[in-house]
């Protein structure tokens, strides 16, 4: 499948890290500490929570 789309087997929450993770062909722990570390990414994590679909 290509496309970013949230993960439906490497998930926490919603799957979207696991679904960046896919994407980009990197580590969803990478992704996920990113996310951690950025003041915006709750925001944009809710956000992309809602718009992405699951794979």
């Amino acid at each position: 499948m290509s496309g970013l789309h949230r993960s439906s087997t490497d998930k926490m929450f919603f799957g979207v890290c696991g679904g960046i993770a896919q994407h980009l062909g990197i580590s969803s722990f990478l992704v996920r500490v990113l996310f951690v570390i950025l003041p915006i990414s709750i925001i944009a994590y809710l956000l992309m929570a809602v718009i992405l679909t699951e794979a």
